[in-house]
């Protein structure tokens, strides 16, 4: 479904679910009602949590927005050279932000595809982009990458494209292998994707990064309680709840929990049922996997890519840029 407006270098389609994908409703009554508990982490991007991510990629401790950036705005001329693609897609673009880094060396002609939940964000983003770029196309895509692929894009011309954010990380290596396998559906052999991957590091500092001193993740973290009481008439008691970060060494990923501080029962109106919860009991919120060279190729080769630049900023706080292109 179309939604053009009146300048013809912005276009915008609504694009269906490919497959359904699980409700907040479904989500809870599947992931909460019953021990391990734990939550999606996409629950926690209303327009409040949406903000405060903002805000935590603004902290100090808080390294990987701040790397990524940096190698973007140290290699986007090169990385736009390598990738030589009319078509960019990006999966989960956000403000595009970052993107601008790239986008200041598109030729005349490119067409960037920004692909988010958010047509508000998207329209608001595109805008901005036209007005800085007079010879970029914006064509925005409106839905949920998670529900599928499936997009209306040009035969015609090379295809990039570009999931950034470390997004990957909140994948389980198995759906992340899957979904890499569904991205390269969408490109051609010699096509690109420009992946952004935070590195195996130190305890501390991974796990300072996602339990900063400023309190800041603490607060997104307990945002999800505010969306649960808001969308399912639910009773949660924020202060009864504590942040907690913590990193397993064994499946290298970051785990973020909420843990009860006092025994308590929680009635969630739309289940017509009452959640219990005992003292030190945790529900998960997100998981954040952090990737090793290694475990980067045992991930992208499987799926059809092979790694031809990785870009890595200095420890402690190493994160990576992979550009991998599509095989034979």
């Amino acid at each position: 479904m179309h939604m053009d407006g009146t300048d013809p270098r912005l276009r915008f389609t609504r694009i269906p679910p490919a497959r359904r994908i699980g409700s907040l409703l479904d989500d809870v009554r599947h992931g909460l009602l019953q021990p391990p508990r734990r939550l999606p982490a996409k629950y926690f991007y209303d327009e409040r949590g949406a903000q405060l991510f903002e805000d935590i990629c603004a902290t100090e401790d808080y390294y990987p927005s701040r790397c990524e950036a940096q190698l973007l705005a140290d290699h986007g001329q090169a990385l736009m050279q390598a990738m030589d693609a009319r078509h960019l897609v990006e999966l989960g673009s956000g403000s595009s932000r970052k993107t601008r880094h790239l986008l200041q060396f598109a030729q005349p002609g490119t067409v960037y595809w920004p692909f988010d939940v958010s047509e508000h964000m998207l329209r608001e983003s595109a805008a901005g982009l036209v007005a800085q770029w007079p010879e970029l196309q914006v064509h925005g895509l409106v839905g949920d990458y998670h529900a599928g692929l499936d997009l209306p894009i040009p035969d015609a011309g090379r295809r990039s494209v570009l999931f950034l954010g470390g997004t990957l990380g909140n994948f389980r290596p198995d759906q992340a292998e899957t979904f890499l396998r569904e991205i390269r559906g969408l490109l051609r052999a010699g096509d690109t994707l420009l992946l952004g991957a935070d590195r195996v590091k130190s305890t501390a500092v991974l796990e300072r990064a996602y339990d900063d001193r400023d309190g800041v993740t603490a607060a997104f973290n307990l945002n999800v309680l505010r969306v649960l009481n808001r969308e399912l008439d639910a009773d949660f008691d924020l202060a009864g709840f504590r942040h907690r970060a913590v990193y397993n060494t064994e499946a290298q990923r970051i785990e973020m929990y909420l843990e009860a501080i006092q025994d308590q029962a929680v009635w969630i109106g739309r289940l017509d049922q009452r959640l219990h919860l005992s003292r030190g009991e945790r529900i998960r919120t997100e998981l954040s996997h952090k990737y090793s060279e290694a475990s980067l190729l045992r991930l992208l080769e499987p799926a059809g890519f092979r790694i031809e630049q990785l870009l890595t900023t200095p420890a402690p706080t190493a994160y990576s840029l992979v550009l991998a292109r599509a095989s034979d």
